[in-house]
């Protein structure tokens, strides 16, 4: 597979879910879902990001990575999914971790990408960078049925060169940081 431009060579990347030993088989089965389940999503449109360095000082993820447009997205565009390891596990120390789906007998299940991923694991937090969000997470089914969290363009084109930009969220924010509460939060 194909590694983009600037992917950092201590992390594994990937395309697809990778599943955790804490994910049992009917968890499974519920995030990858039926075609009953699927739902009539755009494409994404991989090739319209790139990772950069950020090299700029005032940038709060300075000497870091962020995600760029490669070229214009339109408004309200399903950019990329976020894929990582699919578990079940509590990983509280984890900046890469999302939750993607509370089951009934209230297990949670998360995409980490911590260790493993795709380009949507450099989106940065818009505070200290921008005014609001650019993008914002959705979550969705594939028309395979699978459930995903997508990165999608707010209602402005985000230009070529642009940092997508998404809203980490207040519990994110107040998880790790006693100086930033995310009592700002815009939502995208």
């Amino acid at each position: 597979m194909h590694k983009p431009q600037h992917w950092p060579q201590h992390l594994k990347y990937i395309h697809a879910y990778q599943f955790h030993s804490s994910l049992v088989l009917s968890d499974r089965h519920l995030i990858l879902g039926t075609v009953s389940d699927r739902g009539e999503l755009p494409g994404t449109y991989r090739n319209v990001v790139l990772i950069k360095k950020i090299t700029d000082p005032s940038h709060p993820a300075c000497g870091q990575h962020g995600l760029f447009a490669a070229r214009k997205i339109p408004p309200r565009t399903r950019i990329l999914d976020y894929i990582g390891e699919l578990h079940a596990d509590d990983r509280p120390t984890s900046d890469y971790d999302l939750s993607l789906y509370r089951t009934q007998d209230g297990t949670s299940i998360g995409v980490d990408a911590s260790a493993m991923g795709n380009e949507a694991r450099f989106v940065n937090d818009y505070r200290g960078i921008a005014q609001k969000p650019n993008a914002k997470f959705n979550d969705n089914r594939l028309s395979s049925g699978e459930l995903r969290i997508s990165i999608w363009s707010t209602d402005r084109e985000i230009r070529k060169g642009e940092e997508i930009l998404v809203s980490y969220g207040k519990s994110w924010w107040k998880a790790r940081s006693g100086t930033n509460d995310g009592s700002e939060d815009v939502d995208g």
